[in-house]
């Protein structure tokens, strides 16, 4: 049985398993192959756990936690400093980011021909290591934004700032099913029809984050292709390809 699964706590939904569940019985492997959740309160047991996978995706909030019990990272993952896919060869595991290429390719298609923009990141986790790299690579100005210094804070958020980036990307897991009435605090009635508003949270579809700049009239992304275009370069490492 090949064995695939999704590391993290709390794991209350998870795209994951339908996802690769589904792909496991389009491609025909359903009987040897299986996808499913590791809802780990800590880190304790991950090296047994790797030692019984072929693949797993890792999520919040681990990205960084696990990577001292990988053997190997590979290049962008080492660049990035976090990683959420690790793959299992012939006893050795190896750590890869893919959220990097996910969250890349849905911004070029988000912002199309609109790239002369800055941007600001909101919260400062594993899931934001990508997600800055990426901006960093389309040449793309960021501010983070987090809870405490040395950062900028959400309370030293002006209007002038807002205005100053076009661009505000969530990488919290605020507004994130169950916990749907929640959202970073930034001063929303400045966003504008020029803002484009992207949250790596897919579920609700539309968070209150994106939900908020709409009424502004922003442009706004949920994270759902940017989970779908993970979860396939996830696949082909996993599969050689």
């Amino acid at each position: 049985m090949n064995r695939y699964g999704l590391i993290g706590y709390p794991l209350s939904h998870s795209f994951s398993p339908g996802y690769f569940n589904e792909k496991f019985e389009k491609l025909g492997i359903v009987e040897s192959h299986t996808y499913d959740l590791f809802p780990l309160e800590n880190l304790n047991d991950l090296s047994e756990l790797i030692d019984l996978m072929q693949g797993l995706n890792v999520t919040i909030p681990y990205k960084e936690e696990v990577i001292p019990f990988i053997d190997e990272l590979s290049p962008e993952a080492e660049k990035i400093g976090a990683v959420n896919c690790i793959k299992v060869e012939n006893g050795k595991s190896k750590g890869y980011n893919t959220d990097y290429h996910g969250f890349k390719t849905s911004l070029i298609d988000f912002l199309a021909k609109d790239k002369n923009l800055s941007a600001l990141v909101l919260g400062q986790g594993g899931a934001s290591l990508a997600i800055k790299a990426a901006l960093e690579d389309l040449g793309i100005n960021y501010t983070p934004v987090s809870r405490r210094k040395p950062y900028l804070t959400y309370e030293e958020l002006t209007t002038d700032i807002i205005n100053q980036h076009r661009l505000i990307i969530n990488t919290t897991p605020l507004g994130m099913y169950p916990n749907i009435d929640k959202c970073p605090k930034i001063p929303y009635d400045a966003i504008s029809k020029k803002h484009f508003l992207y949250d790596v949270v897919y579920n609700p579809e539309k968070s209150l984050f994106l939900e908020l700049g709409e009424k502004q009239g922003a442009e706004i992304k949920n994270g759902h292709q940017m989970l779908i275009l993970q979860a396939e370069k996830s696949w082909q490492i996993w599969n050689n390809k």
